[in-house]
């Protein structure tokens, strides 16, 4: 902004004698002198400018009771500044600080001091003094130590500390009796005063990322307590008193040596929410009665590497050293699983379960499934081959596992050593842990392996954590099944007569023996979740079985119904045969071919040779992703989620896809010798089918935690917009340029000045734009590739799917609950089944995914409440199921007495509402950085997308000639269900 342009509008500030000026983001390096005439302003914001000091006059501005000064290049706070003494609230958030004039003690009013993020060593005394303040933020600063004197803030209400360097709190905190939230985290506390308790306003207590080990007992003092995170501590006991934290309703223990399974204390992300408080304070101090638990010894060894190493006899090896190596010892076919016994030193038994992978290419896709956590992995390698890709097996396994170690076994054949870059692997791969040789013929070396495995895999973080004696019993007795799988309620049944009857306990446990390789249950599933695979050797074998199949080989990876039952002919794979097959689907190891039901397509067998096809290279939208490390199968996988748009179901071999949607084709090419996968799209669509292309791209890239990748965007200028070979920028880059406000750069081809918001827009089209418009054609394409791809997934599921009824409605009233119930047995008397979150979600599985479901529905029951218009989960159905075309005819809206949409007002009324939300959730966000602020965005864009439908549904809603709850009740319910009855025979 010219300083022109300033002055302008501080002279009509002056003249409407406004009390609220926003000056921020305008670059600004100084103010005039003018701003002194403003002496009406009460609120003058200057974020994110350039400021390093303010004008003298500032001091006349008398009235002012807010000044923003966060994210500017202050050094040092302007004397005149302590004459705004009507001053309640200054945020200084964001500069360069190191000290503060003694002078600010006559700011008298100030209720908000914020100073995040400078460079303060030390807390003036002269703060101590502003006895009005509530909130005080000090968080990213140098303070290494707390003045007695803080105790004199008695009115303080907030006070962050974070990311700084104290050591121990002063005794005097404890006088601080009105402080409600307290943020310690990222400090060096190693214990806690146990005069603490006497903060008994205290709701939020953070103290996570320190170094305690240990919390006083008198926490139970905390009565008012609500929030307590704990995360990345030492802890490894809690105080008993600790169950008597009355209003305890969050408790964060992440990442904290204690004896509670990883899934009860939540998710790994330690940015999403903990897990059930109750059920993590339940469980340990069950776990603490030694009558009533037991350390559970078991883990998992992966034995990976090239076809032929050695892994094989590696593991038959470590099982029984008195094993006789084969002259041609047999490949593995997929999976074999071996189980080894050894005495750890406190006498107790180790079990290992050893995983020995088949090292054909055909498999290496598909192992990464089987790639766990809590484990432990060797890498095998021939001496004589010398063809083992240490750099590729090792980041596979670094990818996959969560960084699990790895051990390194040359299996010097003949004796024929061979040289391994040992410092170069270290310093890539912080999990190698040994690099070991061995002779198998004749043993040499494999007492050392055996003692390494040992070491490394009796340290696994899970081992030794006291279970319930309950959970090792049910593991004892489903190891006693000579079974390869059992139902769901058989392991229900099986657990209840073990006493263990809690059926999320049930599923805890089922997925802990997962993750140690035990049995598979995919719990996510809606097939596989209704089996427990007992011997996972069986599961993984029948899929390997088609892949190696010799018949499926030659028609590269086509198959039908009819070749599997040939290949799964033997009694126990027969029964199964849709679940296995659902098992591959899952995998993305396979899809249906469109209007060919019973075929399918395994495209990791598919040709290695190009397509023949024509291409026009004009006015092309291209995209690069080039990668630092590139795991095998992101194509293939690709290939299965977009199976429904390929070309003539014909242009797709096994590194690349033609799709075309709507006269719209994309080219989607890896080259994985280069580790690179180019895109380019021509057409009508270009933007919309790049935005779905990006959308399942990204979707895989994100099921690799650690992937390391980069998009390159090409050029739009006049030189390389029709070029094949464009200048490339980094898409981060231009990100970077337009968070900093540089909106235009330059080619490197040409030297034109182009624009970066288009350069972003041609490839990374946004779903909702900056007006908060919902990008319709985007999501109305996207949707419509979920909703053939889910079709083709529903290969045995389509005759049942369509005698499915769904039910929408909110838990927050209670109306609403009983009269759903009512409703689900008026259908289930006429064999009609009624499909609720209560019925259809299980253990772990995700909210959303049930509802994407649910708006795809066939017919959908609406219990339209008040509470249900202002619930974000219940809206979010009527969106998605009104993005259909067929709206009207799949939706029977039941509308309670006090949803208010049959007056134009009383719709506006819900309108507001959600401009509400959205104003502070946005508010809040600007508040936080942007690293920060994963998934929550997608909370904003839901947000005005509700907002932009809401009167639109509602007036439909009040439209249609519905019945009120009691005359429906009243027939119980006869006129929806014989409705419902002829929409399903449609």
């Amino acid at each position: 902004m010219t300083n022109e342009e300033l002055l302008q509008i501080i002279q009509k500030a002056a003249t409407d004698k406004v009390t609220t000026l926003d000056l921020s983001d305008k670059k600004l390096e100084s103010l005039p002198p003018e701003i002194g005439q403003l002496t009406n302003l009460q609120m003058l914001y200057l974020y994110n400018n350039q400021l390093s000091s303010l004008p003298p006059e500032i001091v006349q501005l008398t009235n002012l009771q807010t000044l923003e000064l966060s994210r500017n290049q202050l050094s040092s706070l302007p004397a005149e500044i302590v004459q705004l003494t009507n001053l309640r609230s200054l945020n200084l958030t964001w500069n360069q600080l190191s000290s503060l004039p003694a002078e600010i003690v006559q700011l008298t009013k100030l209720e908000f001091l914020l100073l995040g993020i400078n460079q303060l060593s030390s807390l003036p005394i002269e703060i101590l003094q502003l006895t009005n303040l509530q909130s005080l933020y000090l968080s990213i600063n140098q303070l290494s130590s707390l003045p007695p004197e803080i105790g004199q803030l008695t009115n303080l209400q907030t006070l962050e500390l974070s990311m700084n360097k104290l050591r121990s709190l002063p005794r005097e905190i404890v006088q601080l009796t009105n402080l409600q939230t307290l943020n310690l985290t990222w400090n060096q506390l190693s214990s806690l005063l146990p005069e603490i308790v006497q903060l008994t306003s205290l709701q939020i207590l953070d103290l996570s990322f320190n170094q305690l080990s240990s919390l006083p007992a008198e926490i139970v003092q905390l009565t008012s307590l609500q929030t307590l995170d704990l995360r990345r501590n030492q802890l490894s006991s809690l105080p008993a008193e600790f169950v008597q934290l009355p209003n305890l309703k969050k408790l964060d223990l992440r990442g904290n040596p204690v004896p509670i399974p990883p899934e009860i204390l939540g998710p790994k992300d330690l940015s999403k929410d903990p897990g059930d408080v109750n059920e993590i304070l339940d469980f340990y101090f069950r776990v603490q009665d030694p009558a009533e638990t037991e350390p559970f010894y078991e883990a998992k060894f992966l034995i990976v590497g090239e076809g032929e190493a050695g892994k094989t006899s590696l593991a038959k090896k470590i099982a029984d050293e008195t094993y006789e190596l084969q002259l041609k010892e047999k490949s593995t076919e997929g999976i074999d699983v071996i189980q080894w016994h050894f005495t750890l030193p406190n006498g107790k038994d180790f079990r290992v379960n050893i995983w020995d992978f088949g090292g054909q290419e055909i498999y290496h896709q598909t192992h990464q499934f089987f790639l766990s956590k809590r484990s432990l992995y060797a890498l095998v390698a021939d001496t004589r081959k010398e063809n083992t890709d240490f750099y590729w097996w090792l980041k596979v396994v670094e990818l996959l596992s969560d960084k699990s170690p790895v051990l390194i076994i040359k299996n010097e054949k003949q004796d024929r050593q061979c040289e391994v870059n040992e410092r170069e692997l270290r310093g890539e791969f912080t999990n190698l842990k040994d690099i070991l040789a061995t002779n198998l013929d004749t043993n040499r070396g494999l007492t050392e392996i055996k003692d390494a495995v040992q070491q490394y895999i009796s340290r696994l973080d899970h081992v030794g954590i006291p279970l319930p004696k309950l959970w090792v019993r049910v593991r004892a007795a489903l190891e006693n099944y000579s079974r390869n799988y059992i139902s769901f309620e058989e392991y229900c049944n099986l657990c209840r007569v073990n006493k263990l009857t809690d059926r999320k306990d049930m599923l805890r446990l089922s997925s802990y023996l997962h993750d140690l390789g035990v049995c598979l249950h995919f719990q996510d599933d809606s097939t596989l979740k209704h089996y427990i695979i007992l011997k996972p050797e069986w599961g993984t074998t029948a899929v390997y079985k088609v892949l190696d199949n010799d018949n499926v080989k030659k028609k590269l990876g086509c198959f039908t119904k009819d070749d599997l039952k040939d290949i799964w002919q033997d009694g126990e794979y027969a029964e199964m045969r849709d679940e296995l097959l659902q098992l591959m689907m899952r995998f993305k190891l396979c899809y249906e071919i469109p209007n060919h039901p019973g075929t399918y397509i395994a495209p990791q067998l598919l040709s290695i040779e190009k397509a023949d096809y024509t291409w026009d290279e004009t006015n092309n939208l291209i995209l690069r992703y080039t990668y630092t490390f590139m795991p095998k199968g992101i194509l293939t996988r690709f290939i299965v989620e977009t199976h429904p748009w390929i070309e003539q179901q014909k242009l797709v071999w096994k590194s690349g896809v033609v799709l075309n949607k709507d006269q719209t084709r994309a080219e989607v090419i890896e080259n994985y010798n280069q580790r690179e996968i180019k895109v380019r799209v021509t057409g009508n669509r270009k933007k919309e089918l790049m935005a779905v292309v990006t959308h399942e791209l990204g979707k895989i890239h994100k099921s690799y935690e650690r992937l390391q990748y980069q998009t390159l965007v090409p050029c739009n200028c006049e030189t390389c917009k029709d070029s094949q070979t464009p200048h490339v920028y980094f898409l981060d880059t231009l990100y970077k340029r337009l968070n900093a406000g540089r909106y235009q750069i330059e080619c490197e081809n040409s030297y034109q000045i182009v624009d970066v918001p288009r350069l972003i827009d041609d490839v990374k089209p946004l779903s909702v734009g900056t007006d908060g418009q919902i990008n319709l054609e985007i999501a109305q394409l996207q949707s419509q590739l979920e909703q053939e791809r889910d079709e083709s997934l529903k290969h045995r599921l389509r005759d049942s799917n369509q005698k499915e009824v769904f039910i929408s409605y909110t838990w927050r009233d209670e109306q609403s609950k009983p009269l759903v119930a009512k409703i689900e047995q008026a259908f289930q008397a006429k064999g009609i089944k009624i499909i609720r979150d209560t019925n259809a979600i299980g253990y772990k599985e995700r909210f959303k995914e049930f509802m994407q479901r649910l708006s795809r529905g066939t017919c959908v029951i609406l219990v339209i409440s008040d509470q249900y218009l202002k619930s974000e989960n219940c809206m979010y159905e009527l969106v998605e199921i009104a993005k259909d075309k067929e709206f009207y005819k799949r939706i029977f809206p039941i509308i309670l007495a006090d949803a208010n949409i049959f007056k134009a007002i009383e719709r506006i009324k819900y309108v507001k509402y959600w401009e509400e939300q959205i104003k502070e959730l946005d508010k809040a966000i600007k508040e936080v950085s942007a690293d920060n602020l994963q998934g929550i965005r997608e909370d904003i864009d839901q947000y005005r997308e509700i907002r932009n439908t809401i009167a639109k549904l509602t007036d439909l809603l009040r439209d249609m000639n519905t019945q009120t709850e009691d005359i429906h009740s009243e027939s119980e319910f006869e006129r929806l269900v014989n409705a419902i009855a002829d929409r399903l025979n449609e």
